[in-house]
């Protein structure tokens, strides 16, 4: 198999970093403990388990093992070398995991997890590996080069988990990016009795006065959330009636998301509460900006990308959040949506600016139009 970047590289990278920020949260009140941190090697069956952590704990180690074993093999080692390095990749974070865990007191190290997580991470190599022997992944590499172009493996990891930043409660439909007030918290936990604190206060201490979005701005803020993801469907995509498809499955993937998110929120009964007037206008609106972007070159395209993307950061930055969305953050952190919490947070946060950057190089990039 030849050797070319995967979308598999990227996804297993962010994939570690979700098991990383769901092994360690909340990450607070470090301390050395006053046993051997190896101690968790030898403990006995816990006194308390439950069937959804053991489940949990072997399942969310699958996906890891199955694209580590793909970016392997698609570095051009064969399936055995691409399955042992599942099995050794989810063992190394595993127990870097459990280890750390011995330094939180919120945290408790064990070895029935670690041992869950490394069949996990085989599992999924495993699973890989038929699905590499039925010829998947040949069949997949031949769709992909029929409907992308080369170099597109960044562009796909961006609209795989752009579905997933949806699912985090926004102030407005599709309004990712909200950064601005968890990174205000964020340093002001930093610089606790720092001198940099004191000269920071006034930002980091003021409560914004946000005025409620008018219509109009809601109505851009829902249309540039929709035309993002669309203009990084149109630069990875190949020219012809591909585009068309792909612009109608993100419309499609986008109001889906968006459904299960409000049906999360506020009960399947609620699911469909996210379409106000301003929010199909703007989703009718951005729809028909991406459908007139169909023609245009991949380096115009991503220009354009460029600019919705920032109308978008600048627009949510200022949308406020009202007690509905509070109480829906609060529900996502504190209860039964824990699980997913850190998965769709950082991507819901961070997914503009990636997008940003891609894009960035995409128009900087001097390919064949």
């Amino acid at each position: 198999m030849n050797r070319q970047p995967s979308s598999a590289v990227p996804l297993a990278c962010f994939y570690a970093a979700l098991i990383v920020y769901a092994s360690l949260y909340p990450f607070g009140d470090w301390r050395v403990p006053g046993h051997s941190p190896w101690q968790f090697l030898a403990l006995p069956w816990p006194r308390y388990w439950t069937a959804f952590d053991l489940v949990a704990n072997l399942v969310g180690y699958v996906p890891l093992g199955a694209l580590v074993f793909v970016a392997a093999l698609r570095a051009g080692q064969p399936p055995a070398r691409g399955a042992l390095a599942a099995l050794l990749a989810g063992a190394l974070l595993s127990f870097t995991m459990e280890m750390l865990q011995n330094y939180l007191p919120k945290r408790v190290p064990s070895n029935v997890d670690l041992a869950l997580n490394i069949a996990g991470a085989s599992a999924g190599g495993v699973l890989g590996w038929l699905v590499h022997g039925a010829g998947g992944i040949d069949r997949w590499q031949s769709l992909r080069e029929r409907w992308f172009i080369a170099g597109s493996a960044g562009g796909l990891a961006l609209l795989l988990l752009w579905p997933l930043g949806l699912l985090f409660p926004a102030p407005v439909p599709l309004g990712l990016g909200q950064v601005l007030p968890r990174l205000q918290e964020g340093l002001a936990a930093a610089l606790q009795g720092s001198p940099v604190l004191e000269a920071l206060s006034p930002w980091l201490d003021a409560e914004p006065a946000y005025e409620p979005l008018s219509a109009g701005q809601e109505l851009m803020t829902v249309a540039l959330g929709l035309l993002a993801p669309c203009m990084v469907a149109l630069v990875v995509a190949r020219p012809g009636w591909r585009r068309i498809v792909l612009l109608a499955g993100a419309m499609l993937v986008g109001a889906a998301a968006t459904t299960l998110s409000t049906a999360l929120n506020f009960g399947p009964a609620h699911a469909l509460a996210w379409r106000t007037p301003n929010a199909e206008a703007g989703f009718a609106f951005g729809a028909a900006l991406a459908a007139l972007a169909v023609l245009l070159p991949r380096r115009a395209a991503a220009g354009i990308g460029l600019v919705a993307l920032s109308g978008l950061v600048a627009l949510v930055a200022h949308a406020p959040a009202d007690p509905y969305f509070a109480e829906s953050l609060q529900a996502w952190e504190q209860g039964r949506f824990i699980h997913f919490h850190g998965a769709a947070q950082w991507v819901g946060w961070l997914w503009p600016y990636a997008a940003l950057l891609y894009l960035l190089v995409r128009v900087a990039a001097r390919d064949e139009e």
